[in-house]
């Protein structure tokens, strides 16, 4: 039969170029005079020496203009896509009512009813009918009482910086102390002359006995003394001003005597009442931000 397809290709098809070498392909492999065949866009791509995309434009034009049909409810080998040549069916069809009205068998039937596709009778050729799986009815969850909804609290979008606490606009400095307190003591920062002797600084002298080493005299006037020499240093916490205030008062001698302690760096031993630790930490706290020369 695929013999008989290929000449009403020849003989009446008005496709041209690859469209024709499309329908002689499929044709071809056409299996009775239903004219139903079967093939792969790439066996056909492959046969016609044209690209796949050549190929599906052909066989839309070849649809559009009557000469072959696609039969989507069927499939052949190897899940290759079935055409049927309408026209040379049909042209079959009447062919064969003429040959069965010469013998005295003509059919009954209207020609449409010789056109109906028999499926049955294609299985034997690999063609059968596409299985559609059935799609299952959605099952709809059961509604939740809104007692016994879920309590845990939703997961917060992540949206913007991760950090709530971080504005999303501004300084990222670690450094800075308006976003990271971890990075700065947050402690407010005054200058000498606006500092002033608190009771633990005072008890400290009294202690060490630089109150009855200075006297209260000799005390007022070092401390007036450190006033003035830290007037130009930059603001600090008040615990920065008293380790230094305590460093400088360690250092000063009663009055008459050379104020040698008041000179940094001219002493290498701890001043008294004060570890050597103690006193080398209070002498880096004295000279942050300190000009160089004496101070006596």
């Amino acid at each position: 039969m695929s013999s008989d397809a290929r000449e009403w290709v020849w003989e009446h098809s008005s496709s041209r170029g690859t469209a024709r070498l499309v329908m002689l392909s499929i044709a071809d492999r056409v299996a009775d005079e239903q004219c139903v065949s079967w093939a792969s866009l790439s066996s056909l791509a492959k046969r016609t020496g044209a690209s796949v995309s050549t190929v599906r434009n052909a066989i839309d034009r070849l649809v559009d203009g009557g000469e072959l049909e696609e039969l989507d409810d069927l499939t052949g080998p190897q899940r290759s896509t079935v055409y049927r040549l309408p026209l040379a069916a049909r042209a079959a069809a009447e062919t064969a009512r003429e040959q069965d009205e010469d013998t005295g068998l003509a059919s009954v039937d209207g020609p449409e009813a010789e056109l109906t596709l028999r499926v049955s009778a294609l299985r034997r050729y690999g063609i059968r009918p596409r299985k559609v799986p059935d799609s299952p009815v959605p099952c709809r969850k059961p509604a939740v009482a809104e007692s016994a909804r879920s309590r845990r609290k939703p997961a917060p979008r992540r949206t913007g910086n991760r950090h709530s606490d971080v504005p999303e606009t501004g300084t990222q400095n670690r450094s800075e102390p308006d976003l990271n307190r971890r990075y700065s003591s947050g402690a407010a920062v005054i200058s000498a002359d606006a500092w002033q002797v608190d009771p633990a600084t005072h008890t400290w002298a009294r202690q060490q006995g630089h109150l009855d080493r200075l006297g209260e005299q000799g005390l007022r006037a070092a401390d007036a003394k450190w006033r003035a020499h830290r007037a130009d240093f930059k603001p600090r916490s008040a615990a920065a001003w008293a380790a230094d205030w305590r460093s400088w008062v360690a250092r000063e001698h009663p009055p008459g005597r050379p104020n040698l302690y008041a000179v940094p760096g001219k002493n290498t031993a701890a001043p008294g009442g004060m570890t050597r630790a103690e006193a080398h930490t209070a002498a880096l706290l004295a000279a942050l931000d300190e000009p160089t020369g004496t101070e006596g």
